[in-house]
């Protein structure tokens, strides 16, 4: 099927609660309200069918996991074919015993699941022990061409690789979605909060100049963890363009939809008028594979 030249994406920003049941039923609703308001590929936030367990290391949370296909990617493939929409979700994949991953999943507005991008980049930092849960990716940097436009989706601290967003348009993929748990820490949030919030906006805006791609960043909110500590999640949300225009923005602390309109024939003139991809130097690029360069 031709790639339409205009299609709409839509990003859900939500609050998680502690019943897995009743977020993945808020994400089906949401994604119900979103296919209403035009938007043909919805995204929800990094593991939102859970509260963000990875604050801390524990064994039981491993009873979070689930495989794929499984209970989450057959309710969102269930409403993909209901509402007719594509939608990307994030899954803690159960792949097989003592191998877990932090997983989006891309399924086709015919229900069908196009495939599996597995987060290749993999924090460890206070309150985000992801180390301890999750094996990094292995299926490489993939795009899918679903019935409205092609896509890629990578996951969260992925946002801050311009390699991982690089080899994703390369791929072919025209948006470049990024399902996203990040918040700050509130004993640093008057002092940092406002540069984190900025170099985050800042890094995916630069991603999407560099390749000439559609960003969609969606994140949660709320504050989950214990009340003197935890995390408090910073949605803004946002859409940029592939000239790194901000298109539209959520708000800090509240759920909202996104809705917003990629023009692929927007993205040719940029890419013309900037041919990034044209002059790269892929013959003097080999040691980019190396951890650093001799001196």
């Amino acid at each position: 099927m031709a790639e339409s030249k205009k299609f709409s994406i839509g990003l859900i920003q939500m609050r998680c609660g502690v019943d897995p049941a009743r977020n993945l039923e808020s994400a089906v609703n949401r994604i119900q309200a979103a296919a209403r308001l035009g938007a043909q590929i919805v995204c929800l936030p990094e593991l939102f069918r859970s509260q963000y367990f990875c604050q801390r290391e524990d064994p039981k949370a491993f009873d979070l996991a689930e495989p794929v296909p499984g209970p989450t990617t057959e309710a969102l493939s269930k409403v993909a074919k209901e509402a007719r929409v594509c939608v990307v979700g994030s899954v803690f994949e159960r792949r097989a015993a003592g191998v877990y991953h932090n997983t989006a999943v891309t399924l086709d507005a015919d229900g069908k699941l196009l495939g599996l991008y597995r987060k290749m980049h993999i924090p460890d930092d206070p309150l985000y022990y992801e180390k301890f849960y999750f094996t990094p990716g292995d299926l490489g940097f993939r795009a899918f061409a679903t019935q409205f436009g092609s896509i890629g989706a990578l996951v969260c601290w992925d946002q801050w690789y311009p390699e991982a967003a690089r080899l994703t348009a390369l791929a072919g993929a025209n948006v470049l979605f990024y399902p996203t748990a990040i918040g700050w820490h509130p004993k640093e949030k008057a002092a940092y909060g406002e540069q984190q919030l900025s170099a985050w906006r800042t890094i995916q805006r630069a991603h999407a100049i560099a390749n000439g791609v559609y960003v969609a960043a969606v994140n949660r909110v709320g504050h989950e963890g214990p009340s003197d500590g935890g995390l408090e999640f910073w949605g803004s949300s946002f859409v940029c363009d592939p000239f790194g225009v901000v298109v539209r923005e959520a708000a800090t602390n509240e759920e909202e939809t996104l809705v917003v309109e990629c023009d692929l024939e927007h993205l040719e003139e940029v890419r013309r008028n900037w041919p990034f991809l044209r002059d790269r130097r892929i013959d003097a690029y080999g040691q980019i594979s190396q951890r650093l360069l001799d001196r």
